[in-house]
């Protein structure tokens, strides 16, 4: 969903603030995408609408685009929210059109980093957001960004200490990248610090795992049961289909695009052509290897024959056996590039 009131200063995404006009039209697109793809598909899993600001349009429509998906019983479906539009109407309305999971866009709980991210919430925002989520029986991830200018590690420890307090049952702590082409890109003097950044992602596992959220993902913590199913999807090469301008698919070995316009997107479904702007497909040696940088994220690490000997004795500290897996350390998680380079995929077996 491409509609944002405000463009936040580090985000390089496919958003627009001035194509509200063309909301209802897109949300239609979606759902006549969705009508014509879903008599090919499997049963379906998992849905994750992002954005953008999902919780921005008109949730009826949004939810006749879901509706024509074949979720399977126990599906989850996530809608990415901004804390200001989660009220108990809206939460109420999710629920009872098959959202399961609300992902919340919190970012940080501290006035001066929201400022300094381009964010317009207000941090008391968010508490009641979280709530009325509660009360209408959603899952609730909360989204975190650390290495904003001017933000201390006692800032960071504040916002994570209030995120705890909330208990929601996944957290994402992720941190603050450059994209060009961004307001953040353009201004050096705040570019966050690769050192300030370490610290940070100590702080936030030390808080989560005291709090007893697990480590499943490189900047994912979950509460039991609670890891989002859709994202695993995309750790294990999983199969998705790619529905609305920009977004991205993979099936059967090959991953795909559509343009990144909302008009694009409107003129290739209105006019009847297929929305795909590109595609690429791995040969096998390429996918083995993705497939193991993949995994590399994750707890389920990857295979003892992934990495050589002597890489495995020079990461000492950085990898850890775990039976017959290598998984990331805590130190490792902030060196995962350094491992993934060195992976070895399995070469295939002579005939």
């Amino acid at each position: 969903m491409p509609f944002c009131r405000h463009r936040c200063d580090y985000c390089a995404f496919a958003t627009w603030t001035d194509r509200d006009a063309l909301a209802a039209r897109y949300l239609e697109a979606c759902r006549r995408h969705a009508a014509a793809l879903a008599p090919g598909l499997p049963p379906v899993t998992s849905a994750f609408v992002g954005g953008g600001t999902p919780s921005r349009v008109d949730p009826d429509a949004l939810l006749a685009v879901l509706a024509e998906l074949p979720l399977v019983d126990g599906a989850e479906v996530t809608v990415e929210c901004n804390p200001e539009d989660l009220d108990d109407a809206l939460a109420t309305t999710y629920a009872a059109g098959g959202v399961t999971r609300a992902s919340i866009g919190v970012q940080s709980t501290v006035p001066h980093v929201l400022a300094a991210l381009g964010r317009r919430h207000p941090a008391e925002a968010v508490a009641p957001a979280v709530s009325a989520a509660r009360r209408a029986g959603l899952a609730v991830s909360l989204d975190l960004i650390h290495g904003a200018a001017g933000e201390t590690v006692d800032d960071w420890r504040r916002t994570v200490t209030d995120v705890v307090a909330l208990a929601p049952d996944h957290v994402s702590a992720y941190a603050l990248t450059v994209e060009a082409g961004t307001p953040l890109w353009d201004d050096v003097a705040r570019h966050p610090s690769d050192d300030d950044q370490a610290d940070k992602d100590e702080v936030v596992a030390d808080l989560l795992e005291a709090a007893g959220y697990d480590w499943y993902e490189i900047s994912s913590w979950a509460r039991p049961g609670h890891r989002c199913r859709h994202n695993l999807l995309y750790w294990t090469m999983g199969d998705y289909v790619a529905l609305g301008c920009a977004a991205h698919g993979h099936r059967d070995g090959v991953r795909y695009w559509h343009g990144r316009t909302p008009e694009r997107y409107l003129a290739a479904i209105e006019g009847g052509t297929d929305p795909v702007a590109g595609s690429e497909r791995l040969d096998p040696d390429a996918r083995a290897l993705e497939a193991l940088q993949l995994s590399l994220r994750t707890r389920a690490g990857v295979p003892l024959s992934a990495l050589p000997v002597d890489d495995r004795e020079a990461l000492a500290g950085i990898v850890e056996q775990v039976g017959d897996r290598l998984v990331l350390t805590r130190r490792g998680r902030l060196l995962a590039n350094e491992v993934a380079v060195r992976l070895v995929a399995p070469q295939p077996t002579a005939p």
